[in-house]
């Protein structure tokens, strides 16, 4: 086995992961939006002008979305940051729990996939029934695979949502279904606010990878073949990070560990569709990884440029980003959060990836 590149002596410190979880717990978000103080990355390179296509738009009939804030379209409580002006102000016009100034991810595949958004599970018992056609989105801003120190639904707990609504769709609808499995670090910044101990961090990374990939494969053994799964993003690319270096550079500490959880996820998903789940074989499944490092920095720091999010020009010392007066021009929406344009820009590098889904239909 490929040897993993983790290296103890880079782990940030206590204090530096601290206030990672504070602004990754949505429930305790500052926020900072368009036209306040906070330095926003603008995706410079980036044209708006590209669109989400949507492909084969019969071939899935429903979208189920798990995980965090980066795909939660209104589950948490309305205390939260995402439930508050003036999130929302892009779409759809007024705040509705998504933490952004408009669409998410989720929204972004769904359209891909010729579906409409699914609706959040929390509304469920709200909506016609018959919205619950396009799937549900069990998502919950501040969770993570373990118990965070918000009081979300873990994703265990999510999963056991879905199993309860099964008998809602039929066996050929489940397995005509796309599920997206989305994890964005809130495990590790509760770990660590919890515990304080750096040195067994790795251990903690492998524990968070094997019950992630324990849940994607309880998804799929539910009856969902083709599961999207994000990679963590550049953590240490994050304006509530790069902050402490006056958006100066990237904290290659915080994405120390990053990468390390990515190479295991990467492996793990690697692993099922070489060997399948319960002795199914592999081509009657699809385990596609959406690479959100690599998206992330391809539109931070575009080619070309020669710089990274937030650094300062060489030669004239100007720095690349700027007060977010218009969200369609900048990357990040609050100290944590694209806006929706940066996620239309992070989707756009991933389109490439999706057509894995479409192998053996």
């Amino acid at each position: 086995m490929e040897k993993s590149s983790w290296n103890p002596l880079l782990l940030p410190s206590i204090s530096h992961l601290l206030s990672l979880w504070l602004i990754l717990s949505s429930a305790r978000e500052e926020v900072i939006v368009a036209g306040k103080s906070l330095h926003h990355h603008r995706h410079q390179g980036h044209t708006h002008s590209h669109s989400v296509a949507a492909v084969r738009p019969l071939t899935f009939s429903k979208l189920f979305v798990f995980g965090d804030s980066y795909a939660d379209t209104g589950n948490t409580g309305k205390q939260g940051s995402a439930w508050k002006v003036p999130y929302g102000m892009t779409f759809p016009g007024k705040p509705s729990g998504r933490y952004s100034d408009g669409l998410v991810l989720t929204d972004f595949l769904a359209k891909y996939l010729g579906l409409k958004s699914p609706v959040a599970y929390r509304w469920r018992n709200v909506v016609p029934p018959q919205s619950l056609k396009y799937g549900v989105n069990f998502a919950t801003g501040g969770t993570g695979v373990f118990d965070t120190l918000t009081a979300g639904p873990n994703m265990s707990r999510q999963t056991d949502f879905f199993q309860k609504l099964l008998s809602t769709y039929r066996s050929e609808e489940l397995q005509s279904s796309v599920a997206l499995v989305v994890l964005s670090g809130n495990d590790y910044a509760a770990y660590l606010v919890r515990n304080g101990s750096i040195e067994v961090l790795p251990t903690f990374i492998s524990l968070v990878v094997n019950q992630l990939t324990a849940n994607v494969k309880r998804i799929h053994e539910l009856g969902v073949r083709r599961i999207v799964v994000s990679a963590l993003a550049p953590l240490g690319c994050l304006p509530a990070i790069t902050i402490n270096s006056s958006y100066r550079q990237c904290n290659g500490t915080f994405n120390a560990f990053v990468t390390f959880h990515n190479q295991l996820l990467q492996r793990a998903m690697a692993k099922l569709n070489r060997q399948g789940v319960n002795d199914k074989p592999p081509a009657t499944s699809s385990f596609i990884l959406f690479d959100l490092y690599r998206s992330f920095s391809s539109v931070l720091n575009p080619k070309g440029t020669g710089y990274s999010c937030g650094s300062l020009d060489s030669k004239t010392g100007e720095k690349k980003y700027s007060v977010c007066s218009n969200p369609e021009r900048a990357f990040f929406w609050d100290m944590v959060h694209p806006t929706q344009e940066g996620w239309r820009a992070v989707f756009s590098q991933l389109m490439n990836t999706l057509q894995q889904l479409f192998k053996d239909i």
